[in-house]
């Protein structure tokens, strides 16, 4: 019992003294938070204080911005309405000045009408005056003035036509020989001999009977085969190909040369061998078109286009390499379009591809310029191409700066000496025109064709022939030669009159 009592005696002083210290630590824990909660609220009304603190100051800030930004604005507007203010004072004046240039123009109109009314007045008088002086009407006084001023314009227009020619020639003569000259000089040219057969030498006359075969079945199977024409003559050793299309010339000229080398010659082996001699003529072509356009610079051309510009290495026109002039024209275009500010690539792909239509002219009727115009517009060229092509033969008219540039240096390339040959045939009666346009005006003397058919010399019988009407004479034969003759580059017409004062010592 005693324990119990003493236990329940600890248990109630226990209990006591707990409650004794939970008081005291609650009432430390209620301080201190008191302590926390009044840190806190000091902390928040010192950050209160530099919050206004820094508004107050951003305000002032903003404020000051603000003022900066008016006053600059102002300044703006100030200085914007003095110029529009001196703009209308300028308008203002520059209204003045035109009423006044009107109305001294109208002044001006009412004088000018005035003078034209007494001018009226004198002209009326004075054709009175002259038809009774003269005792002719007004009208045929009227035409013999007419006649006589009309003499005298013809001689002033001859003079000033002499002398704009001359000053024309002056400024523009060294610029085109400079531009033509260095366009030359950068270009090389190779010719070869123009010809419609092709000979080739045989290793013996023995040769010639096999070629024939028994019964002439060899050399029929292979003019058969390649659409030409063998000619075996007593011409020792020799045999000719003759037909006017070059690509099957050459075909039969490597079929025959590798019959002979084989030694195995009948029409079996003729067929084959002529199957593979076009195949590799074929490969040639494409391949020296391929190299033409390399050589010129113009990349990009359609597959059809490049083998038609490789047929072109075995045509020839007036003795010249058609491949190799149409090369030459495009490098002479590109000069030229680079000195005159047009377009290059243009220029050169036109005069790379002007004669394109000699590859197909024996197949398809027309001009080969028309025909070269309608590959090329087939095969979606550039326009200015197009009309380069078609036009430089002047058949169609010029819609591009490149089209006369093609045409010019086509006939640079055609007309150096030694560029062409021709027949003599053709020669002589180029000659003999000539001097028969010139000999047909009158007051000519004599006329004489020089310089193989690039000038002509007229000597014209001076008391008939005044030197303003030789410079009309020589403008009037160059005219009739463009009309009546054709002929490449160019023909110098010169009109020669000659005074000779004769006496004789006694």
């Amino acid at each position: 019992m005693d324990y119990a009592a003493v236990a329940l005696v600890a248990l109630a002083v226990g209990l006591i003294v707990g409650f004794v210290a939970r008081g005291v630590l609650a009432s430390q824990t209620i301080k201190a938070a008191q302590d926390k909660a009044a840190s806190i609220v000091s902390d928040a009304r010192t950050q209160q204080k530099d919050l206004i603190l820094e508004a107050k100051e951003e305000k002032i800030r903003l404020a000051r911005e603000a003022e900066d930004e008016a006053r600059a604005r102002r300044t703006e507007l100030t200085a914007l309405e003095s110029r529009l203010h001196q703009r209308d004072e300028q308008l203002d004046l520059r209204s003045d000045m035109l009423e006044q240039r009107d109305r001294k123009l109208l002044d001006r109109e009412r004088e000018l009408e005035t003078s034209r009314e007494e001018l009226g007045r004198l002209t009326a008088e004075r054709t009175a005056a002259l038809e009774k002086v003269s005792g002719l009407p007004a009208a045929d006084a009227k035409a013999l003035l007419l006649e006589a001023v009309r003499e005298e314009a013809e001689h002033d227009a001859v003079k000033l036509a002499r002398s704009i020619e001359r000053r024309a020639r002056e400024e523009a003569t060294e610029k085109a020989r400079e531009v033509i000259v260095t366009a030359m000089q950068r270009v090389a040219a190779d010719h070869t001999a123009e010809h419609a057969v092709s000979v080739i030498h045989l290793p013996n006359d023995e040769m010639k009977g096999r070629i024939i075969g028994r019964e002439g079945r060899n050399i029929r199977a292979l003019e058969q085969a390649t659409g030409i024409d063998l000619i075996i003559d007593e011409t020792p050793e020799t045999v000719v190909i003759s037909g006017f299309d070059p690509v099957r010339r050459e075909v039969a000229r490597m079929a025959l040369t590798k019959l002979m080398s084989d030694g195995r010659i009948h029409p079996g082996r003729i067929e084959e061998v002529v199957t593979k001699a076009r195949a590799e003529v074929d490969l040639v072509i494409r391949q020296s078109g391929e190299q033409a356009a390399y050589d010129a610079g113009v990349p990009g051309l359609p597959p059809d286009m490049v083998k038609l510009l490789g047929r072109l290495k075995f045509r020839t026109s007036y003795g010249q390499n058609v491949l190799m002039h149409s090369i030459e024209t495009s490098r002479i275009a590109a000069v030229i379009a680079a000195e005159i500010g047009a377009d290059i690539t243009i220029a050169k792909t036109g005069g790379l591809l002007h004669d394109i239509g000699k590859a197909v002219d024996h197949e398809v009727e027309g001009p080969h310029a028309a025909i070269g115009a309608a590959i090329a517009a087939r095969h979606n060229l550039h326009p200015s191409v197009i009309n380069g092509i078609a036009a430089h033969h002047q058949e169609v008219e010029y819609t591009c700066l490149e089209a006369p540039i093609v045409q010019v240096a086509d006939a640079i390339s055609a007309s150096r000496p030694g560029a062409r040959g021709e027949t003599m045939e053709t020669y002589v009666k180029r000659l003999e025109d000539l001097q028969a346009i010139a000999g047909s005006f009158a007051g000519v003397e004599r006329s004489f064709a020089v310089q193989a058919g690039r000038e002509v010399r007229i000597l014209v019988r001076p008391e008939e022939i005044d030197d303003l009407t030789a410079t009309r004479l020589a403008r009037d034969i160059v005219k009739k030669i463009e009309e009546q003759l054709t002929y490449p580059g160019q023909i110098k017409v010169t009109v020669i009159r000659e005074t000779r004062a004769v006496e004789y010592a006694k």
